[in-house]
Parts: C-alpha cells; sequence; structure tokens
C-alpha cells in the first residue's frame, strides 16, 4: 500500500456537488492499494498512520498523534499512487490493485483506523471527486508497505 498523508485544518471531500467526508483538522489520507496487498499491509499502514507523531506539542516539536489531539482522518481512495511514469509521459497503472480487491482493502483499512478509536470521513471509491484542504504545515508524509520508494 502507498499513502500520501497530509496534516490539515478544515478538509472535505465532495462528489457530484455534494459533500459526502468532512474533517475539522486532522490527517487527509490518499489510500492507494497494490495488487497483492494484504491485510498485514493494511494493518501496518492502519498503525502507522494512526500513530504518526506529526502534532505539534507545546514545545513545537511534532511528538503527538492523532488520538493525542482528537484529529480526524479523511481516507480518500486514489489508485493513481501507482502510476509509473519511466517510460513515456502517461501512467501505466500496472501495479495497482484491481478495483475490487482495492476496494476491500480499502475498507479494511478504514475499519482499523476505526477500531484504533479515530474518526473516519471518506470519499466514494472509484468517483471523481473534488478534495478540499488546508495543508497545515504544510507537513506532507510519504508511506509505503513495503517501505520503498
Amino acid at each position: 500500500m502507498r499513502m500520501v498523508v497530509q496534516r490539515s485544518g478544515p478538509a472535505s471531500v465532495v462528489v457530484n456537488g455534494e459533500t459526502v467526508g468532512e474533517i475539522d483538522h486532522g490527517l487527509v489520507v490518499l489510500v492507494g492499494v497494490k495488487h497483492g496487498d494484504t491485510i498485514d499491509d493494511v494493518r501496518y499502514m492502519a498503525d502507522k498512520v494512526a500513530h504518526l507523531r506529526v502534532f505539534e506539542d507545546e514545545e513545537g516539536k511534532m511528538n503527538h498523534d492523532l488520538l493525542t489531539v482528537g484529529g480526524a482522518v479523511l481516507s480518500i481512495s486514489q489508485f493513481t499512487l501507482y502510476g509509473d511514469v519511466r517510460k513515456g509521459r502517461r501512467p501505466n497503472y500496472m501495479d495497482a490493485a484491481p478495483p475490487v480487491e482495492a476496494s476491500e482493502r480499502y475498507e479494511e483499512f478504514n475499519a482499523l483506523l476505526r477500531e484504533f478509536g479515530l474518526a473516519v470521513a471518506t470519499g466514494v471509491f472509484g468517483a471523481m471527486m473534488d478534495v478540499h484542504l488546508v495543508n497545515d504545515g504544510p507537513v506532507t508524509i510519504l508511506l509505503d508497505s513495503e517501505k520503498r520508494f
């Protein structure tokens, strides 16, 4: 699995002109699923996102996680994170999981975040979405369950 995690203030996702998910503050997480990702990848990524210490403490150091600051997650499915442009200029998405597999892993990821006690808002899997966020910092972290880029 591959994710782009952004610390944010208010954030929302809109589908067909309707807001389908929103948070006041926390993390916006773009979630890409690779063909062959397993529940172990999902668990690793959910634990990592839930406990990322990217929120500042009283001294301005990034020592707090979502649970400590009462933040939420806006989770957005994003197969384009597996776009490969090493050959040519048009991305190929051969590494991205097929929709059924990707949807299952995406839902498992969101469920595990909720098990940690986090509020999770989502977009609509497979839909064209407008994502609005106030990028706080900015703080943007790249995560990959294979730990490589």
